[in-house]
């Protein structure tokens, strides 16, 4: 196995660890049983997700020396961890080459490097999570520091009349059904922020913002109350903000 796949496997495998399993990185069957992938979704493959016994991946592999081995039929899906990854990459490429402040990004993951050349922290939105519209929610000014956010709000499938968002429920091997319409984490490794953020989508505000504590990250949970929003902030970072949706600007997380 190539020594960058393993370590994202690694990193997968640790935070499916941690998070009890609701971050797991082998959930390849049920996201393209669900239309999230190259083909449209398919009933018959649905039911064969939603029926199959799985062990987690986190379970299911074994690493060893430049090896990984399977003990269970698994199907790997890394798109909740491989974005971050590849934003780690870039930032390490900008490093190498001699350039050490910068903001890098995919699909709205984002890692700062030191400061603006007029020395202030970089400024990341969070977008509001709504689907008609791209607006920001509130502002973050980072140094040295990732940004992922998890929603239901860009990439989804209709099944049967209902819109089904692209974060799979281990527990059910279908899209979830309840969730926060958002959740960001900032952290140090946007690799570890774009797991997390899944890992926590998938728990929920309230059980997400304890392992948020548990974890010492730094999340922003937003659901939909009625016609508008609640706000759960975890973390200095976001507890600095006056928790009405302006501004959580922090310049050095």
């Amino acid at each position: 196995m190539p020594d960058r796949l393993r370590q994202v496997l690694a990193i997968g495998l640790q935070i499916g660890r941690a998070s009890g399993g609701t971050f797991d990185i082998g959930m390849g069957d049920a996201a393209r049983a669900w239309g999230f992938g190259p083909e449209a979704a398919a009933p018959e493959r649905i039911r064969e997700a939603m029926r199959a016994s799985r062990m987690p991946a986190h379970e299911a592999l074994e690493m060893g020396a430049g090896l990984v081995r399977k003990r269970a039929p698994l199907t790997l899906d890394l798109n909740g961890i491989a974005k971050g990854y590849g934003v780690d990459r870039l930032a390490e490429t900008l490093v190498r080459h001699g350039l050490h402040a910068g903001l890098v990004g995919i699909d709205g993951e984002m890692r700062a490097l030191g400061l603006r050349p007029g020395g202030e922290p970089w400024t990341v939105a969070v977008e509001a999570p709504d689907p008609e519209r791209r607006a920001p929610h509130s502002i973050l000014a980072l140094q040295d520091a990732a940004v992922a956010t998890s929603g239901d709000y860009r990439h989804w499938v209709e099944v049967q009349g209902r819109l089904l968002s692209h974060t799979m429920d281990p527990a059910r091997g279908a899209p979830l059904l309840t969730s926060p319409a958002s959740v960001t984490v900032v952290h140090a490794s946007c690799m570890q922020a774009d797991a997390w953020a899944t890992a926590l989508m998938v728990m929920g505000s309230l059980e997400g913002a304890a392992m948020a504590r548990k974890q010492g990250l730094d999340a922003l949970f937003i659901d939909r109350i009625g016609d508008g929003f609640r706000e759960t902030r975890v973390g200095r970072l976001f507890e600095a903000g006056d928790g009405s949706g302006g501004d959580a600007d922090d310049s050095g997380t």
